[in-house]
């Protein structure tokens, strides 16, 4: 089975969770980044993510193998959206199962900020105020610092 995926559609998140379940798992962390109304001072209307889904599919699944082999998990998975979303919506869910919550918060961040830095997908953004472009296309690492 996939451990990654895109999606077109919202996902339904108690079987993404269920298949982490394992009796070897005493943590499972998960992540779900979410489509927020700001970006760098500016007011979001709502984006759009395209992906070539062949290649990023091949990237996402390498980038879970990596964690599954790095860290002391049991298994991880991550589906990230497609298409339009709206301001609320989840954008991404990332999950990890391991015997201890170090090694599943370690893998959990990593996973995510592999996928954002690797996995070729783009946000193109709409803004909502007229000031500077009514669009932009935004790569990942292009993102303010974490906290802010």
């Amino acid at each position: 089975m996939a451990r990654f995926r895109l999606a077109d559609a919202p996902f339904d998140i108690p079987p993404l969770r269920a298949r982490l379940e394992s009796p070897r798992a005493g943590a499972i962390a998960v992540f779900e980044g979410r489509v927020r109304d700001h970006h760098a001072g500016r007011q979001v209307a709502g984006l759009r993510y395209e992906a070539y889904a062949a290649l990023a599919e091949k990237e996402g699944e390498a980038v879970l193998a990596e964690a599954c082999a790095r860290f002391a998990i049991e298994d991880a998975a991550c589906v990230h959206r497609a298409g339009e979303l709206a301001i609320g919506e989840m954008a991404v869910w990332v999950g990890v199962a391991a015997a201890h919550r170090d090694a599943a918060f370690d893998a959990c961040r990593w996973i995510i900020d592999e996928v954002k830095a690797r996995v070729p997908i783009w946000k193109h953004e709409r803004y909502a105020d007229d000031a500077g472009a009514p669009a932009a296309w935004l790569h990942p690492l292009d993102a303010p610092p974490a906290g802010t």
